[in-house]
């Protein structure tokens, strides 16, 4: 399937989506990035206490709002680097529920966002019938385990891209990456 649409969904559309979208497009895949939460949160001074955004506000103003709010401490934890990354890819984040576009696959990274997404497509309108592969590869949110299964992503839509009849041939390849990954992967088709 030469010309496979993918999205890559987080809960915030920060991290573990747009490591997965920076790798998936510098390797020519049709790739968006999405988060699925009310709002973007990302690490502040104190567990108890995240930076919340819109998902209306862009990378910029998020990498200007943490460098005047504490530039050691949003560097030192990389957020500044991955703000750095994101707004290189795109203006904004989004949100998957908003998102009219179709595609052929579209990864979650953790179960609660599958879910999310599942559920998404169970309340929207049917219009076409079109049918699209929901999975989930678990990913800790964490910079490191976002480059890892953003490999992981890679390497599965890979396989993906290379068959040649998706609905006949997706159980056996899912069964092929899981056990080469060791990773469990969750699936669903749902339709649009």
């Amino acid at each position: 399937m030469a010309d496979l649409k993918v999205a890559v969904v987080c809960s915030s559309n920060q991290n573990r989506s747009m490591e997965a979208h920076a790798i998936l497009s510098k390797k020519g895949f049709n790739v968006k990035s999405f988060g699925t939460g009310s709002h973007v949160k990302l690490p502040g001074p104190a567990p108890d206490k995240p930076n919340v955004y819109d998902f209306k506000t862009t990378y910029e103003q998020m990498y200007k709002d943490l460098s005047n709010k504490d530039i050691n401490l949003y560097t030192q934890n990389g957020i500044l680097h991955m703000l750095d990354r994101n707004k290189r890819i795109k203006s904004k984040p989004e949100r998957f529920q908003n998102s009219k576009e179709k595609f052929d696959v579209v990864v979650t990274c953790e179960e609660r966002v599958y879910d999310q997404v599942v559920e998404d497509f169970e309340t929207r309108e049917q219009d076409s019938g079109q049918s699209v592969h929901v999975l989930n590869i678990d990913i800790q949110d964490n910079h490191e385990d976002a480059v890892i299964g953003g490999f992981k992503i890679l390497n599965l839509c890979q396989l993906l891209k290379e068959c040649t009849d998706l609905e006949n041939e997706i159980d056996e390849l899912l069964q092929k990456f899981e056990s080469k990954e060791t990773r469990d992967v969750l699936h669903t088709v749902c339709f649009y």
